[in-house]
């Protein structure tokens, strides 16, 4: 949960440089490319030389293919909706990945959802329809596209979930290099001249950000499962509104702060309704941990 925090800060910053930069003139698609360009190359520098190219093999390509899918689909989406909306509003939408992992969680990880979890999931939906406000005349089209992140984003977690025996140096490569084989072509086309140093710089850091904070994902979905760790993204409304503030000088409305803690409350009746759950498996685990060490002891003492 610490890691996915963790990368929870850094997803704050790679949104916060990736609006500053489309503000700055940049291409969106530009800026998309830029960001896994740098992270490919960074993975690539820093596992080639110790792991060679079996770090390329993957044990699932076709998961591999899905899981790159559908991480460039966040991207895509969420940048386009960040060029539009301010950065707490995107952020708040994304708070409804938690749910939706859940109710991907049935029929793709085989989890079954309890009535508390069943509420849950109904709050998190309608705290999405407070953040949209979708009877309001002021409905910006561009809140779909931060609908299709928040999709995509929930894919990306489950995926990862999946493929949780694979390297994180080979989900690193498989995921960033798609993405930039696929942006390269529209990148080129809308490609801008950055305007400062400043610019390069952040280009740069927002490759790293991605790089950081992906590898992070991975190892904690390596650690745990995919509905304990998911809550954990509502950190995010806490690092937005200080980044919006700071850099942009954007306050969030009452209607994003109000649909964001029904999300939220939804989000924390998800955790707790799993939490017994999870302490069974763990007393499992430990009995059966303490049940093999006493055999390996007595067979010692026969010996």
């Amino acid at each position: 949960m610490l890691l996915f925090a963790a990368a929870v800060m850094l997803f704050t910053g790679l949104d916060t440089t990736a609006k500053w930069l489309i503000g700055s003139g940049l291409a969106v698609m530009q800026v998309a490319f830029v960001r896994y360009a740098v992270h490919l190359v960074v993975t690539l520098a820093a596992v080639l030389p110790r792991q060679g190219l079996g770090v390329l093999r993957s044990v699932n390509p076709r998961l591999q293919i899905l899981r790159s899918l559908a991480l460039l689909g966040s991207t895509g989406f969420n940048f386009v909706a960040l060029s539009y909306l301010p950065l707490t509003t995107v952020t708040a939408i994304m708070f409804a990945s938690p749910v939706l992992v859940t109710l991907l969680a049935v029929p793709m990880l085989g989890e079954k959802v309890s009535p508390l979890q069943f509420v849950a999931i109904t709050l998190g939906f309608v705290g999405v329809l407070v953040v949209v406000s979708p009877w309001g005349n002021d409905l910006h089209w561009a809140i779909l596209f931060s609908l299709g992140a928040c999709v995509s984003t929930s894919f990306y977690y489950i995926l990862s979930r999946m493929l949780a025996r694979e390297s994180t140096a080979t989900q690193q490569i498989w995921a960033s290099g798609i993405a930039s084989l696929c942006l390269a072509p529209l990148a080129l086309l809308q490609w801008q001249e950055p305007s400062s140093w400043l610019v390069v710089c952040l280009m740069f850091m927002v490759g790293i950000f991605g790089a950081t904070s992906h590898s992070l994902v991975t190892l904690a979905h390596r650690m745990a499962d995919a509905s304990v760790l998911a809550p954990v993204i509502y950190l995010q409304l806490l690092f937005a509104t200080l980044s919006g503030y700071l850099v942009f000088g954007q306050v969030p409305g009452v209607s994003t702060l109000f649909g964001a803690l029904i999300i939220v409350s939804g989000g924390a009746l998800l955790w707790l309704s799993g939490r017994r759950k999870r302490i069974a498996a763990i007393r499992t685990s430990a009995i059966a941990i303490s049940s093999e060490q006493s055999q390996v002891k007595t067979k010692e003492e026969r010996r």
